[in-house]
């Protein structure tokens, strides 16, 4: 009956009431998709690389590592010896093991000399392996795989060639334009550092750095073999039994024939992430103000319409309403009004995050599941609930007012 009563009410007035519904449906949209990309954000950040269990470097600390071998930021302090690499790879817990070689650049774009393995075991987000948008893995020293974003910005297609300069600049005095690559393929957009990097093989790194005697021999007999190289920058392990990782990392960690450092990419992603905290704060402290702000408008609507609603309270009194029922009605209106904005935020949350999935994935590396239902929008849709009553009591104090001095003056 209240509720009947309650939705009349708010219908009679359904322009003030419409303009406060949007307010609200804007400001808890906000925050819910503040909330969601933030949870999301940061597993997806986690997520850059899927399925390795140890990253294995020279010793320079947890994050420096991750940085330079994942996100291709920074440099290392030093290289470790190909026989460490062999060694791991060798080991009966490891299922497989990918080189990483960097030190060169193209354009700005980091080089990354690797081997085949890297497209066959290298995940993404959810599991998700690396698949080629045009041609093909490299198969000789001198071809080159480019990310995503490198061929877009760059203009390139299979078949162009590409000269590497060495250091990691964006402007370079030393090209190897002696050895000029051929782009045999080029990966699908990922979303991550893939899409900003230039893939070649572990033997063309070594081979651009070769005597200009030696590289022209090479160039004009691309199928000679060549010799394994002496040192790589780091590896990426995936192991048989997960089990197994912490005394592999220990024995990698104690390794007397090469100084080694293994970490544990997970941990130091989340150290990674804890100095984004500051940011990460400040969205929610964002969104909550936006969502004060509309919860005011709301009761400020609510009060603007007392002095119109006195004759509907004096009614209300005539029928035997008490003054806490006057209040209830108020509340209530508060209520509907905030819930129904809440559901209709929840589904145009849901619609944007399914219908921009591929876009955020492509240009911003964030995989955002449109399922925006969890434990914290329960929490978060009890808050809005509380700040509803909370901010709802203004007008209600000014009703019953109202609904007392309509008693008195009965009297």
């Amino acid at each position: 009956m209240l509720t009947s009563i309650a939705w009349s009410s708010l219908v009679s007035r359904r322009k003030t009431v419409f303009l406060t519904f949007l307010s609200l449906v804007v400001s808890i949209s906000v925050l819910i998709s503040v909330e969601h990309i933030r949870l999301q954000a940061k597993e997806s950040f986690n997520r850059t690389i899927s399925g390795v269990d140890l990253i294995v470097g020279a010793p320079s600390g947890e994050l420096n590592l991750l940085l330079y071998s994942v996100f291709r930021m920074g440099s290392p302090t030093n290289n470790i010896d190909y026989n460490s690499f062999t060694m791991l790879k060798a080991n009966k817990s490891v299922a497989w093991a990918i080189p990483v070689s960097l030190g060169d650049s193209h354009r700005g774009f980091r080089v990354m000399g690797t081997n085949t393995d890297y497209f066959k075991y290298f995940k993404y987000g959810s599991d998700k392996p690396l698949t080629m948008a045009a041609g093909k893995e490299f198969a000789s020293p001198f071809e080159t795989v480019l990310g995503a974003d490198v061929a877009k910005e760059l203009g390139y297609k299979q078949g162009d060639k590409i000269v590497i300069a060495h250091g990691i600049g964006s402007t370079s005095f030393v090209n190897h334009d002696q050895a000029p690559f051929t782009v045999s393929g080029i990966l699908a957009a990922t979303g991550t550092p893939v899409d900003k990097t230039v893939h070649v093989s572990l033997a063309a790194i070594d081979a651009i750095h070769l005597p200009p005697s030696q590289l022209k021999k090479l160039v004009d007999n691309p199928d000679t073999q060549l010799a394994s190289p002496k040192s790589i920058t780091a590896m990426m392990l995936g192991l048989n039994n997960k089990f197994a990782t912490f005394t592999l990392q220990r024995q990698i960690n104690n390794y007397k024939k090469d100084r080694l450092m293994a970490v544990l990419p997970g941990v130091a992603m989340a150290q990674l992430w804890q100095l984004m905290a500051n940011v990460e704060n400040l969205l929610q402290v964002i969104g909550y103000l936006v969502l004060l702000a509309s919860l005011f408008g709301l009761a400020t609507m609510l009060l603007a319409t007392m002095n119109e609603r006195q004759r509907e309270i004096a009614v209300f009194r005539i029928l035997g309403a008490s003054p806490k029922l006057i209040v209830s009605l108020i509340i209530l209106e508060a209520l509907i009004i905030s819930l129904l904005a809440l559901v209709f935020s929840i589904g145009f949350v849901t619609l944007l995050l399914t219908l921009l999935d591929s876009w955020l994935t492509a240009e911003y590396g964030l995989f955002l599941s449109n399922n925006v239902f969890s434990m914290d929008l329960l929490k978060l849709s009890a808050v809005i609930t509380a700040a509803t009553v909370i901010t709802a009591l203004i007008p209600g104090l000014e009703a019953y007012k109202n609904a007392i001095h309509t008693q008195l003056s009965g009297r």
